[in-house]
């Protein structure tokens, strides 16, 4: 996840997905998955126990849930069942446990996805996005609309927040990638400069090594290459910067 971004600030934030996180370890919790999530995008409140997520969920409005199983007060099940009961949110469930009979039973009792502990924050980002398109897609669904427009082609989705590839598949991008994309997508065919790409993620370019965009620019392409079987269609160009070709 560290990409020798952390003393920028991508200025391209808009109405995230809000996260209610459930997970009673709090090194994990504060240190790893709240921060991870909202480096992917994400809008999110950690809780400890049952009680303390139903007390937050009297005051906001979460969007989806990420919780575990093994819980202080409430087994991680018997929360999805009532939060199923009572919500249309999207909820995926963590555990530490191999076994496939929480997995069944989150599932049946209306979890959306099941992951095993330790997650990976990219496949977390990932896993809450497809989440997101379903939402989306539901009648009374709320939050950012993916649009349908660009099929085909590589387009930004979910309020940008995602690279689709042609196929149709979704990979979900970092702040500084999707600030990256978002420039370059906007000119699509034409050149932008590495300083205007550098004064788009930080407020300090003086700050700013380059050597850090062209870290970004290759991790995009290998993260698209790898995803896809084809390359992103982002090409350096020579004593101009990059461009996004019109594919």
């Amino acid at each position: 996840m560290n990409d020798g971004t952390s003393k920028t600030t991508a200025r391209t934030l808009d109405r995230a997905w809000h996260i209610g996180v459930l997970e009673d370890d709090a090194q994990l919790r504060e240190g790893i998955i709240l921060p991870g999530l909202r480096y992917f995008g994400f809008q999110v409140t950690g809780a400890g126990s049952a009680a303390e997520l139903y007390r937050h969920m009297l005051s906001r409005r979460f969007d989806m849930v990420v919780l575990d199983i093994g819980l202080p007060d409430e087994s991680g099940l018997n929360v999805v069942k009532h939060l199923r009961e009572i919500s249309t949110l999207g909820i995926v469930m963590l555990t530490g446990n191999t076994g496939m009979d929480d997995h069944v039973m989150a599932l049946t009792r209306g979890a959306d996805a099941f992951l095993n502990k330790p997650v990976n924050i990219e496949v977390l980002a990932a896993t809450l996005h497809s989440v997101a398109r379903r939402l989306a897609g539901a009648p009374g669904g709320g939050g950012p609309v993916a649009p349908s427009a660009g099929l085909g082609r590589w387009r930004l989705d979910t309020d940008d927040w995602c690279l689709v590839t042609p196929g149709g598949q979704a990979l979900p991008l970092t702040a500084p990638e999707r600030c990256i994309l978002r420039v370059l997508m906007a000119v699509r065919g034409e050149p932008v400069s590495r300083e205007k790409l550098i004064s788009a993620l930080t407020s300090d370019i003086y700050e700013f090594d380059p050597h850090r965009l062209e870290m970004m620019v290759h991790r995009l392409r290998r993260k698209a290459q790898d995803a896809a079987g084809q390359p992103l269609p982002l090409l350096t160009s020579r004593g101009q910067g990059y461009l996004f070709t019109s594919d």
